[in-house]
């Protein structure tokens, strides 16, 4: 019995170099791990990143879009030009906070098809644009790489035909 187990492990010798279990330690146990954390970080950091953006874009673009609408639509529903764009600067306001973008960071240009805009049946063209500063960058990085994303949205209303 003693020359049969000395034989197989003279086998194991050869064919491994040590015997199992016995002072063996291989080089790459845990390194599996080691790799799946490491690549899964250096992919799911990017991907985050990516999903916060378009997130953070896609606030803007409901943001521009809800304001040129409202916007137009006040406009058009007012009982003259001065109250008309001082409504609408205020839902262009709202509109942009209600996303949680700063209201300066909007602009409005107005555009009618007749002079005055409240003449009957004349168009009312708003544009609302917004800049949309990509999140986690470093205001410094703006001056040599743009980190701005701009955003435009326009909405036509037309004035009713017997009046506000």
């Amino acid at each position: 019995m003693n020359r049969t187990r000395r034989a197989v492990r003279a086998t194991v010798r050869r064919a491994s170099g040590r015997l199992p279990g016995r002072g063996s330690t291989r080089s790459d146990e845990g390194s599996a791990v080691v790799e799946f954390v490491t690549l899964g970080v250096l992919l799911l950091v990017p991907l985050v990143y990516l999903v916060v953006v378009l997130g953070r874009l896609q606030a803007g673009a409901f943001a521009v879009e809800g304001a040129a609408r409202e916007a137009a639509r006040v406009l058009a529903a007012a009982p003259d030009e001065g109250t008309g764009v001082a409504r609408a600067n205020t839902a262009v306001a709202l509109a942009l906070d209600d996303q949680g973008f700063d209201d300066a960071a909007g602009s409005l240009a107005v555009a009618c098809s007749t002079q005055p805009c409240h003449t009957a049946g004349a168009r009312i063209t708003v544009t609302v644009g917004l800049d949309v500063v990509l999140p986690g960058v470093p205001a410094f990085v703006d001056l040599a790489v743009p980190t701005r994303v701009p955003v435009r949205a326009q909405a036509v209303h037309v004035v009713d035909r017997f009046g506000p």
